[in-house]
């Protein structure tokens, strides 16, 4: 009687051996960034500036866009520092004209886009109940049409010369909806649902779209965060939350899985454990997952009579937020230019 489990067994592992050879090639023989023309949307601080650090450091040449005139002067300073070949305007990604203006004016200056990282984006933490629609269009407007309008604009040259890459930074909240972030999560949801069908359908003109859906990452960005409700107990859990080395990334860890992923030509990064994790677990138990999260959303802040007034993170500090439950936070913030204001 033959020896299936063997024969099974030897498929595995040959299977296996394949699949690590072929991802070694496309590491040592995939995508370049040196010279090539790198569009980062709010690259000014966080993420964004981490990314466009790190490119730089790779040789290529620079765009990079954000609503704050005075954090991207000092983004781009830091960036010529570096030795980068920098391009950096003032500009709003929910407006579509500005976009297509921005998107032109670095074609008009470098000749070309070869990849576009779509990054910018909003944070607005509090009960459901507190939220508005024009709070929930807001957040649509920045994430979800701040990738799509410059996406679009790049689309028609990438095309033409078959070759090109668009990154899309979603969340792990754009898979699993987390309580009291839900105009964040709906508009994530959004841009991942548009940024994976249209990886598919590009698929084999030479342009590349890459998801990438992070954990929490320790950028210091909660102080930009808007808040609603109890606005110093929110803060307080999504600052500690955004901070503690259990509950988030550090932004290196995530800068090189994201560009790692870029250049093998990814379709989906999953970063960090969690992200991991919390996609696996709600893939094969969607309804387990979300009443879990119903029985987390328990523990979060109850709803006050609500004046409808919404601060900024850094008008919300606490002894909490002040304490050493963020301390590894604030570090970043400092070094991402999360404290300009």
């Amino acid at each position: 009687m033959p020896r299936i489990p063997g024969k099974l067994a030897l498929l595995a592992t040959g299977t296996l051996a394949a699949a690590i050879l072929i991802r070694l090639r496309r590491e040592r023989t995939g995508l370049s960034f040196d010279r090539k023309v790198v569009l980062i949307t709010g690259g000014s601080r966080g993420l964004g500036l981490a990314l466009a650090e790190e490119i730089a450091k790779s040789g290529a040449r620079l765009a990079i866009c954000a609503r704050d005139a005075g954090e991207l002067s000092e983004a781009e300073a830091r960036l010529k520092r570096l030795g980068a070949e920098v391009l950096a305007k003032p500009c709003d990604v929910s407006d579509e004209d500005a976009m297509y203006r921005f998107v032109n004016d670095v074609e008009q200056h470098f000749g070309r886009i070869d990849i576009l990282i779509n990054n910018a984006g909003i944070i607005m933490v509090g009960p459901a109940r507190t939220f508005t629609a024009e709070d929930l269009r807001r957040s649509m407007d920045t994430i979800y049409w701040g990738a799509v309008f410059p996406t679009l604009a790049v689309l028609p040259g990438m095309t033409g010369r078959g070759a090109g890459s668009i990154v899309n930074i979603t969340s792990i909240g754009g898979y699993l909806s987390v309580p009291h972030l839900l105009p964040y999560s709906a508009a994530k949801f959004a841009l991942a649902g548009f940024s994976v069908g249209l990886s598919a359908e590009l698929s084999g003109t030479g342009v590349n779209v890459t998801t990438v859906v992070p954990d929490v990452m320790r950028t210091g960005s909660y102080r930009h965060a808007r808040f609603k409700g109890q606005h110093q107990k929110e803060y307080g859990w999504f600052a500690t939350g955004a901070s503690l080395p259990l509950s988030s990334i550090s932004v290196p860890h995530a800068v090189r899985t994201i560009l790692s992923a870029v250049r093998r030509g990814d379709a989906v990064a999953l970063v960090g454990w969690k992200s991991q994790l919390a996609a696996r677990l709600h893939g094969l138990f969607p309804d387990k997952v979300v009443k879990a999260l119903g029985l987390a959303n328990r523990l979060l802040p109850d709803q006050p009579p609500d004046d409808g007034q919404e601060l900024p993170g850094h008008a919300c500090e606490s002894p909490v937020t002040r304490s050493f439950l963020t301390e590894l936070g604030r570090r970043a913030g400092h070094r991402y230019n999360e404290y300009r204001s």
